[in-house]
Order: structure tokens, then C-alpha cells, then sequence
């Protein structure tokens, strides 16, 4: 959520400000501005409502020509929607900030700056910042020196960047809570809250710490930390694919990225498993030590990356013989808990910058879990910096709101993960080589599944005038059920929910007539005739079921029931299996709806405030 783009340069940094912000269009937002300060310093800005694409025609129309700029995506927080509610904010025409988070205090800090004199025009929390800079900046020798006052005062999470237009050659950015990135360049410098912002003028980055203060001008970096001294950050260079955003043949993301979930399994194993075996240090240096000792595991997570969650639990404890639980990071780092020993905490996150799951793994820390692990998908994210250990899934740059590659690449994750800790708990050599064969399989066998997106099409065709949904699961398949959900509200706006089937008699059967469909994921394992006799509870009440199921497992459409034959697959895989019909099903569903499927409404890709 929410998109930073800043440049100090010798030429017209306009473009490079739009072209970034198009680049972050992924991450969700409702409007889009920029400010840049002219050659005579005098301060320009647009703003627009809606797409990015507005504001670049409004610049066509009205260009701003300047070598310092900011610009910003807003996804709302404090005040709808709307051009004056929209970022840059400017104060007194010289400030001009953006700014990702919230400021926890902002009503506090309104109430004083007003008394001051100051007139706010938006509804936003981050107008306070513009007004408090100025104002601190009357009694500071620098800008910098301004910001660093200013910070002090300022509760909540913020990633933002401040410019002065009696000061084009330097813009102030400061972090904590929301990311940024630095990107260097050859008498240029920039700032972004993701690399993909910037990826078209440098492939050179280093990522701010919590408290850190910079000062960015054409030919300078200087980054302080939260003391006020100085520090150096690491720059590095970046191998993401310039490419990664062009959607190719495919009409939206979402198709594209589903499809390329093959390819993506390939990127993840790769390295990996050599000659039948795991190599653990996939996990990170210490790994084998830290998997040694571990006792108990603690999964936090939020929304998709939660599902991959509870399948690794099973995982665990039937395969590794380990205790795990699974919790939403917003309800567990608001509750005290009591920590198992030798308990290890992974947290799941696609993009390392989740806000609840960062804040998490920090509390973790102050209560004594033994060590942690981050499944990720972002090299040099927070998490991934602030972790013991990290499993990159490699998936590339997922764009599409709702996660796919992400998803089934941190299953694959998270089942190594349950084969390198079952190592030191009795998991024998050959279910480590059962296991290691299956997961070399599941290319193909996703293959497989994607050849079945004709039917999938056709099925989704029922859903047109449905306004609800039922998904049931049993085991492993129920999260599965979750996430298919999950999917299905997402982009197509369709109320859904998923229940373990066993539950469908305490409760949700009420829900149950010939205009609810039930959606029902079966894989022929040790649970089917259960399922079956759920099935039938359904049939009998009138319901129209729609089933993903094998062959082995001998179900057969009929008036009441459609069923989609799915590859047969290991047990251990089917889950992973199973989450592709079902993307390919709400992908289908909104199609037919007319939703933005790339972008559902109210939505952001990387939920980086509470």
C-alpha cells in the first residue's frame, strides 16, 4: 500500500517520478501526486484522483519541469479519497512531504500546529508532518536538522520524504516502520519505498534501518541512525528482471503469474535439493544448529501468507513430529503469551515488509523464543534483515493483489522447512526421499492443472449472478478451502467462506439452497469417505456443489453436483495442487463479474501500516 518515489538529479526527474509510481501501481492506492521543484525553486505540484495515468496526462497537459522531485500513491487512511486529501502536502509553498504509515498522535500534534498559526486542508494524518517541519525548521541551521527535530515528535509508523523548495539540491527521508530504499546513480540519487520503483535508472540499493535519517543530494548519500550519528548501509546490487511488470500475452497479472507458478516451484527448488538430499543451508548460515534444538515451532502470518501457515502445521506435526501453532500476527502480538521451550518463531510474509508480522517478530524477540525464520519472497526486506534465518522463495516479482506464485512457493517453502527440522525428530531417510520426490514432481503436475483452465472457465460461468459462496476442505485441504475463498472475495466481490467439512452440521448448513454454491476441494486420502458424507448433507438440502477431486476418489457429476477431475497426487503435494483450480476458478468468476482484477477495490499488496 501507499507508493514513494523521490529523485535529486541534474536532469527532469518528472518521468522517472511517474514511471516509478506506475511501477507501484501493484501495491494498491486511490490517488497519485507529485511535487518538484523548479530550476528558479519554486514548488509545482499536481494531484490527481484515481490512476496513475491521470496524473501523467495532467503533467502531458501542464508539464513540471525540475531536477528534485517526490511523488506518491495514497491508499486512504485518515480521509477519503479525494486530490486535497492526496500526497504531497505542502506547507507555507516551501515543505512539500509524502509520507506511507500513520501517525498515531496526529490529532495532538493538529491541536498545537493550529495554535500556531497553522491552516491544515486535508484530512490526513500526514499534513502534521509538513506543518511541523516548517515550523521546526525556524529554528534549525538545515533541513536535515528540521526532520531529525520533527521525528522526534512523531508516534506511529512513517516512511516519508521531505523537500524544500529554498533547497532543490537535497531531499530529507526518514524511516520507521515503513520502508525505503535508497537507489544510487551516477550524479543522481533516488528514494522509494520499493526497488521496483526504480529499477528503470538503477540497479544499485541499500535499505534504511528503523530510526534512520538521510540526506540525499546528486552526488552525496548520508545516513544517520536513530542516535543522530552517522552509519554506512550496505549497497547492493539488484537482480530482479526489469521485465518482471510486463504482462506479456496475458490479460491481467493475475493470469500470468498463476501460469508461471511452474516455473516459479522450478526457481525455489533450485539449489536446493541435490542428489535426492535438502541442502539445509538453504535456510541460512547456522541453520542445522538452530533446527537441532527446536522444539516447538510458532507460525505468524496475515491473510494468504496465514493459509500456508496452517498447511505447515500439519505438515509438522504429522511429518516432523513437532508441536506448532498458527496465529494471525495482529492477534498475537496484542496478547501475552506463553513461549514453549527451544520454540522456534517463522513468520510468512510476501513481501518482508508486512507492518503486524514485522511487529511481531520484534516482540518475539523481547520474549524469549530461542531463534527465527522468515519465509519470504524479497531479499533485503525487514524481515528478512531482522531475522536469524530466511528461505527466499524465489518467485519473482508477484504483481496481482491476490498472491498466487507467492503462495504455493512458500508452501514448497515451508515444506522444506518441516524436512530439514524432522531430520533432528526421526523422520526417516526414506520419507525424506518420499517427500523429496514429490516436491521434484510438482512442476509438472501444476502443468497439468493449468491444462485444465477451459473447463474451469466454462464452470465459473455459474457464479454470474451468485453473490455467495461455501468452500469446504478437510485436513490440509481446509486452509486450502480458506485461501479459495479468500481468492474468490478478493477480486470478485463475492461473499465467501470456507469451513472444515466436518462443521457444515453446526452451523453452516443453514446457509444451505439451490442459490449457494459449495465449492469442495477432495483429494482421494484418508479423509474422503468423511468428506463424502458431508457431500451428501449438502446434497440433501437442496445445494449445488462444485467438486476438485481425482479420479480415485469416484465422484461423478450429476444435476446436483459438478466435478472437476483433478491430477492424481501425493498426499503431500495436494495441497499445493489443489490451490491452483481454485485460483483459476475466482480468476474466471471475475472475469465474468467486471471487477479490477489486478487491483480489487479497497485493497493493497503490501499492507505496511496497522
Amino acid at each position: 500500500m501507499c507508493g514513494i518515489v523521490g529523485a535529486v538529479a541534474q536532469r527532469d526527474v518528472a518521468d522517472i517520478l511517474v514511471e516509478g509510481l506506475k511501477r507501484l501501481e501493484y501495491r494498491g492506492y486511490d490517488s497519485a501526486g507529485v511535487a518538484i521543484i523548479s530550476n528558479d525553486n519554486e514548488l509545482l505540484t499536481a494531484k490527481r484522483l484515481g490512476k496513475v495515468q491521470e496524473l501523467a496526462q495532467a503533467l502531458e497537459q501542464k508539464p513540471l519541469a525540475g531536477g528534485s522531485g517526490i511523488a506518491h500513491t495514497r491508499w486512504a487512511t485518515h480521509g477519503a479519497p479525494s486530490e486535497v486529501n492526496a500526497h504531497p502536502h505542502v506547507s507555507n509553498n516551501t515543505i512539500a512531504v509524502v509520507h506511507n504509515g500513520i501517525i498515531e498522535n496526529h490529532e495532538e500534534l493538529r491541536t498545537r500546529l493550529q495554535g500556531l498559526g497553522y491552516e491544515f486542508l486535508s484530512q490526513t494524518d500526514t499534513e502534521v508532518i509538513t506543518h511541523l517541519v516548517h515550523h521546526e525548521l525556524k529554528t534549525s541551521e538545515t533541513l536535515l536538522a528540521a526532520v531529525q527535530k520533527t521525528v522526534k515528535q512523531l508516534e506511529g509508523a512513517y516512511g516519508t520524504v521531505v523537500m524544500d523548495s529554498r533547497d532543490k539540491d537535497n531531499i530529507i527521508v526518514a524511516r520507521s516502520g515503513s520502508p525505503l530504499v535508497i537507489g544510487y546513480g551516477l550524479g543522481e540519487n533516488f528514494i522509494a519505498s520499493d526497488i521496483m520503483a526504480l529499477l528503470p535508472v538503477t540497479r544499485k540499493f541499500s535499505y534504511l534501518e528503523e530510526g534512520d535519517v538521510a540526506q540525499i543530494s546528486r552526488f552525496e548519500v548520508n545516513i544517520f541512525d536513530i542516535n543522530g550519528e552517522p552509519v554506512v548501509r550496505e549497497a547492493k546490487e539488484a537482480n530482479v528482471s526489469h521485465d518482471s511488470g510486463d504482462k506479456g500475452e496475458y490479460r491481467h497479472y493475475m493470469l500470468k503469474e498463476t501460469y508461471e507458478q511452474p516455473t516459479a516451484i522450478r526457481n525455489s527448488l533450485e539449489g536446493r535439493l541435490v542428489a535426492g538430499k535438502l541442502d539445509i543451508n538453504s535456510f541460512g548460515e547456522g541453520a542445522d544448529e538452530i533446527f537441532k534444538n527446536v522444539e516447538h515451532v510458532q507460525i505468524i502470518a496475515c491473510g494468504t501468507s496465514y493459509h500456508s501457515g496452517m498447511v505447515a502445521r500439519y505438515w509438522l506435526e504429522e511429518l516432523a513430529g513437532v508441536s506448532c501453532n498458527i496465529e494471525i500476527a495482529s492477534e498475537f502480538r496484542y496478547r501475552k503469551s506463553f513461549v514453549p521451550k527451544n520454540s522456534l518463531l517463522v513468520t510468512i510474509s510476501q513481501s518482508g515488509e508486512t507492518a503486524d508480522t514485522l511487529a511481531a517478530l520484534r516482540l518475539a524477540k523481547e520474549i524469549g523464543y530461542q531463534s527465527s525464520l522468515v519465509i519470504c519472497n524479497v531479499p533485503g526486506s525487514s524481515l528478512v534483515r531482522e531475522s536469524d534465518l530466511a528461505f527466499m522463495t524465489k518467485a519473482g516479482a508477484e504483481i496481482g493483489v491476490a498472491s498466487t506464485k507467492a503462495f504455493t512457493t512458500q508452501l514448497v517453502g515451508l515444506l522444506m522447512m518441516t524436512m530439514a527440522i524432522g531430520q533432528h525428530h526421526g523422520m526417516s531417510a526414506e520419507k525424506q526421499a518420499e517427500i523429496t520426490q514429490s516436491i521434484m514432481s510438482l512442476p509438472a503436475k501444476l502443468d497439468e492443472v493449468l491444462a485444465l483452465a477451459s473447463p474451469i472457465e466454462e464452470l465459473a460461468e455459474d457464479f454470474a449472478d451468485k453473490n455467495h459462496a461455501l468452500f469446504l476442505g478437510r485436513g490440509d485441504q481446509y486452509p486450502i478451502a480458506m485461501e479459495g475463498a479468500l481468492k474468490l472475495k478478493e477480486i470478485s466481490y463475492i461473499h465467501a467462506e470456507a469451513y472444515a467439512a466436518g462443521e457444515l452440521k453446526h452451523g453452516p448448513l443453514a446457509l444451505i439452497d439451490a442459490e449457494m454454491p459449495v465449492i469442495v476441494v477432495a483429494p482421494k486420502n484418508d479423509l474422503i469417505e468423511k468428506l463424502k458424507s458431508n457431500v451428501e448433507e449438502v446434497r440433501a438440502r437442496g445445494g449445488l456443489m462444485y467438486v476438485f477431486a481425482d479420479n480415485e476418489a469416484n465422484f461423478s457429476s450429476d444435476d446436483t453436483c459438478k466435478v472437476i477431475n483433478v491430477p492424481v497426487c501425493d498426499d503431500i503435494i495436494a495441497p499445493i495442487v489443489y490451490t491452483l483450480p481454485l485460483q483459476l476458478l475466482s480468476y474466471y468468476v471475475a472475469i465474468i463479474k467486471g471487477t479490477d482484477v489486478d487491483q480489487p477495490r479497497n485493497l493493497a499488496k503490501s499492507v505496511t501500516v496497522e
